[in-house]
């Protein structure tokens, strides 16, 4: 890993990245090709500082042929890691305004020399007889020709509860990292003697969903840990042996991931597409003083929407991209609508300004709480007309959008009676909080007086405590704990998966359902 000081400016006509400069188009247009000073095999880390702009940020080949999008519509700065994989491949920054201003920066490069591999770990029992088979001098072409017609991951029912599930990778030449692993870490596959099958088994239960990338080849780079770590981004991709992927229509497969689904997984309400009729979006931008930044908010309005519906719910949901996405948010209410599952729903998308805003804005933010009771509910209600109690009004999100909703209604419960947290990061604490205290929310609801606020918790049962952190399953529970100590009102449901939007897009009903019944 190289180290340098950023005070290089690089000219627009010479379009070409140089590790430690500073990329800056002296030319407006739409799209910039940028060459990059690497050789095949190559880890490179950059970024991409947009501003208020929205790019696109891609890799391509020589020829200008689609590789992988590294940046979809992105705006403030947003970090990248790649892999190259041939000769002449190229950066290419594309704007929707011809005079968008940007920097693009690459700040690591290490080579496939500077990358060593990870020492090799025992095998798995239950493969065994394979192993003898491999050590012997068979071929595992056998196995594979299995694995083809089975395809992956590999699924060993143990009992009525249980199943072994075994991740498998083939032919990578040092090492197979699986993001997304039942343990909730970046789990290392072991490889079978010196044959091309590189396998991860897991014991998990019946009902498990879970999404996952495969990742050969990562380098473990010099450095920090977390540098280490963050390398798994460079090579992360769906597993190429499981057809099953999701989402449908992504760009390539860096930007998809794999699915696991147990036949005991849960139904997730209102995801299938059933002919109900469609709700409405529309967008506006908010600029907030409190914040001193401006953000799009889409709004979506139920079929037949009437302001003066006394049943309307009013839904605010944080990380707007991802719930409009990942989680197809307004289909999952139209059907649950439509199926009377749910009140008439008008749903606020609020968006991030970027990665670093969203980190200072979600986790118990008073100016961002602020921003949102004061400043755009009444906004939402001014543009739909709505007038609701807190009772009527929901706050959800997941991570630290789950976070976000916890605590904002908690500060403000005159203006949203409902919090709805998809594993929120209650681990999240203060700078410098003593270890005593480290589980902020729940030492703020058992200090406060008790609010008239509802709560939908839910957790996965793979998002466990690691690395001596606290988990997302423990510290929900102890919050679970304080909340029903403390008078109020709570539901709570655990899945068997991690934090994964592809969970989350069932939870995301299942809250809300639950959210529906009347308060007791």
């Amino acid at each position: 890993m190289l180290g340098f000081a950023f005070t290089s400016l690089a000219q627009a006509d010479d379009a070409r990245l140089r590790i430690g400069e500073i990329f800056r188009a002296a030319q407006p247009q739409q799209t910039t090709m940028l060459s990059l000073p690497a050789e095949m095999g190559d880890y490179l880390r950059g970024r991409l500082d947009a501003g208020n702009e929205k790019l696109t940020l891609d890799l391509v080949a020589a020829d200008g042929t689609h590789i992988r999008r590294l940046a979809d519509e992105a705006g403030g700065s947003v970090e990248f890691r790649i892999i190259i994989g041939r000769t002449g491949e190229k950066l290419k920054v594309t704007s929707k305004r011809p005079d968008a201003a940007f920097a693009l920066t690459l700040l690591d490069q290490v080579t496939p020399k500077q990358q060593v591999a990870p020492q090799t770990r025992p095998v798995s029992p239950t493969l065994s007889k394979l192993v003898e088979e491999v050590e012997k001098g068979g071929s595992a072409e056998t196995f594979w020709e299995q694995q083809r017609e089975q395809d992956t991951p590999l699924i060993e029912k143990l009992d009525d509860k249980q199943s072994l599930v075994t991740f498998l990778q083939r032919g990578a030449k040092r090492n197979v990292r699986l993001f997304g692993a039942p343990s909730g870490d970046h789990e290392l596959l072991e490889r079978l003697g010196q044959s091309d099958i590189w396998f991860k088994s897991f014991v998990v239960p019946n009902d498990t969903r879970l999404s996952y990338q495969i990742a050969p080849d990562v380098p473990d780079l010099p450095g920090s840990e977390r540098n280490r770590r963050v390398a798994i981004l460079a090579t992360a991709q769906a597993d190429p042996l499981n057809p099953q992927r999701w989402p449908e229509g992504a760009p390539d497969v860096f930007n998809q991931d794999s699915i696991l689904e147990l036949p005991d997984a849960p139904e997730q309400p209102g995801i299938k597409e059933k002919g109900a009729a469609k709700g409405n979006l529309s967008s506006f931008s908010i600029a907030s003083e409190r914040l001193g930044n401006e953000r799009e908010i889409t709004i979506y309005t139920p079929p037949g929407f009437d302001a003066a519906d006394p049943k309307n719910r009013l839904l605010f949901l944080f990380d707007a991209r991802q719930y409009m996405t990942k989680v197809p948010t307004p289909t999952i209410l139209d059907n649950l609508i439509a199926e009377n599952l749910i009140s008439p729903t008008v749903a606020v998308f609020v968006s991030e300004i970027d990665r670093e805003a969203r980190s200072r804005e979600l986790p118990a933010n008073a100016d961002f709480a602020d921003f949102m009771a004061k400043e755009l509910l009444p906004e939402i209600k001014a543009r739909t007309g709505l007038k609701l109690g807190p009772d009527r009004t929901i706050l959800a999100g997941s991570s630290y959008g789950g976070l976000a909703a916890a605590t904002i209604a908690l500060r403000h419960p005159k203006s949203f009676g409902n919090a709805l947290s998809l594993s929120g990061s209650f681990w999240w604490h203060p700078k410098n909080t003593p270890a005593s205290e480290e589980e902020y929310v729940a030492g703020l609801v058992a200090g406060m007086q008790t609010v008239p606020v509802r709560f939908h918790l839910t957790a996965g049962l793979f998002e466990t405590a690691h690395a001596n952190a606290a988990g997302i399953l423990e510290t929900s529970r102890h919050l679970r704990d304080v909340l029903v100590a403390r008078g109020y009102q709570v539901g709570y449901r655990e899945y068997a998966g991690g934090h994964d939007y592809y969970v989350w897009r069932g939870a995301l009903g299942d809250g809300l359902i639950a959210l529906e019944q009347p308060p007791r």
